[in-house]
């Protein structure tokens, strides 16, 4: 009776951490027999016990994170931690931080060349593709819009139903 308790117990804070962080426990890619059968070395010098837990090959901003990698085309979401104000300096950029499992996210999205998300605010959920530029806070990501040149693959953010690009 105690194990059952236990499991239910454990169940439960599994789910509530899920909620509160975003990060799927349940995930069922991430119980593969590969992952399953195999388990993970402890971390080397060259890589710390953070890149340890972040690591993720299906994850791009992951992976772009821990090999330190700029100029990475990347599809992904996240969730809102803070609205940042518009920077206003040459071309002009709605800034947010976005929670993308454990790192933070900068996103700057040019509202000169998109719409910017009316609304946006912290706990929401956004999806992205844009351009991955590393750096120790996490990263940033831009170029989420087209490009009007044709240069630069098109980038955009979805929001609440919404794609803005």
């Amino acid at each position: 009776m105690k194990k059952i308790l236990y499991s239910v117990i454990l169940v439960v804070l599994a789910y509530i951490v899920e909620q509160k962080t975003g990060v799927s426990l349940f995930d069922s890619s991430t119980l593969s027999a590969k992952s399953v059968s195999a388990p993970q070395s402890p971390p080397t010098q060259k890589q710390s016990s953070f890149q340890a837990q972040t690591k993720s090959t299906s994850n791009p901003i992951l992976s772009a994170y821990n090999n330190h990698q700029s100029d990475v085309q990347v599809k992904y979401q996240g969730i809102v931690l803070k609205v940042l104000a518009d920077d206003l300096k040459g071309s002009r950029h709605q800034k947010f931080i976005l929670k993308v499992n454990r790192l933070s996210i900068l996103i700057a999205h040019n509202i000169d060349l998109a719409p910017r998300i009316e609304g946006l605010k912290e706990g929401d959920n956004v999806a992205f593709y844009g351009e991955y530029e590393w750096n120790e806070k996490g990263g940033i990501v831009h170029w989420t819009h087209r490009d009007p040149g044709g240069r630069h693959i098109n980038g955009w953010l979805k929001h609440k139903g919404q794609t803005y690009q």
